[in-house]
């Protein structure tokens, strides 16, 4: 069993993160922003005592000593896993409400933990395929993203909408990670993961379904006719399941050839079009609010980049879900999330 400080616990990646660490037979505190947030967590774990579920109350990542409490434990965190970055488009401030709670939250949880948690020895940091993806280049048809692709966004293109904030946040944040394993030369190794559009069953404590994860929406707007008229064209033609996105982070975290490496994490190609069919093969009840089948639309760019998951695979060992399980899934999980 190992000690795990996992951050963002009550996120839609982090909820899954911390049953994988749970079932896993780990001993986790995860950071909330506040009380009620961690008594949420509790409830979907009653049997649970504070040896191994526990919590530390962090309100705002933003700020750089925000994590010099948060880890420091009694035993010992042995491994940090960060996942707590803002990932939304309702901004006013790109910098303040994307960029800094990102980089400071990702710079300052590493120093702290070389200040105040000498025995971690591995952290494990939620990154993006936004910190990959060359979007000057569209779907950038022959060529194929690796590990070793870096999102080339500047601080000023950073400033230019959201969409580019939120990559550059992840961007920016990766880099000033990996550079102070550098300058730094901790006594712990660090792993990223990298996942495009996630999907999966929301498991996480929500008020409502306008409470979902961005992703998931996106879904859901499908079930409630956002196509019916006309399907969009795919610009998000790679997808990835929660479950296995939460899979590699452990894995990472417990594999010691893990160490000092991103891992590019997705399942392969989707469309809209494979989304929508999905739900009518298997949800007759969405019916009415589907397009028909005869409506033309939505379907993959038969000109666009090809993926390499290697290194998913070979080193963490990840069993990627197909889409339909994924979309199914996460459908299914739509009707326990009250109205």
């Amino acid at each position: 069993m190992t000690k795990v400080l996992l951050t963002g616990g009550s996120g839609f990646i982090a909820t899954h993160i911390l049953r994988a660490l749970l079932e896993a037979g780990h001993s986790v505190v995860t950071t909330v922003r506040s009380n009620d947030k961690a008594e949420n967590i509790r409830k979907a774990y009653p049997n649970l005592g504070a040896d191994r579920l526990d919590f530390a109350i962090v309100s705002d990542v933003a700020r750089l000593d925000a994590f010099d409490d948060a880890v420091v434990s009694n035993p010992p965190f042995e491994a940090v896993i960060h996942t707590a970055s803002p990932f939304h488009f309702n901004v006013t401030d790109i910098k303040k409400d994307l960029l800094d709670p990102a980089i400071n939250g990702t710079t300052g949880i590493l120093y702290a933990i070389k200040r105040n948690a000498p025995s971690v020895k591995r952290v494990v940091i939620t990154s993006s395929f936004g910190s990959m993806m060359n979007v000057s280049q569209g779907l950038w048809p022959g060529h194929t993203y690796s590990e070793a692709d870096w999102n080339p966004v500047t601080p000023e293109q950073a400033l230019e909408n959201p969409g580019f904030g939120y990559s550059a946040s992840k961007t920016f944040a990766e880099r000033a990670a990996w550079d102070f394993i550098e300058n730094e030369a901790p006594e712990f190794t660090l792993s990223t993961i990298l996942p495009p559009l996630v999907f999966g069953p929301a498991v996480q404590s929500l008020k409502s379904l306008n409470d979902l994860n961005t992703s998931n929406q996106f879904i859901l707007s499908f079930t409630a006719g956002a196509a019916k008229d006309a399907i969009p064209p795919t610009k998000n033609p790679i997808f990835v399941d929660v479950r296995d996105v939460a899979f590699a982070h452990v894995a990472a975290m417990e594999k010691q050839e893990a160490g000092n490496k991103r891992f590019f994490v997705t399942a392969g190609h989707c469309s809209n079009r494979q989304i929508i069919d999905t739900i009518r093969k298997n949800f007759t009840e969405y019916h009415d609010m589907l397009p028909s089948e005869s409506l033309e639309g939505g379907e993959l760019p038969e000109a666009v980049y090809q993926i390499d998951n290697s290194r998913s695979i070979d080193i963490l060992g990840v069993k990627y879900a197909t889409l339909e399980k994924c979309i199914v899934d996460t459908v299914q999980s739509f009707k326990s999330v009250a109205q």
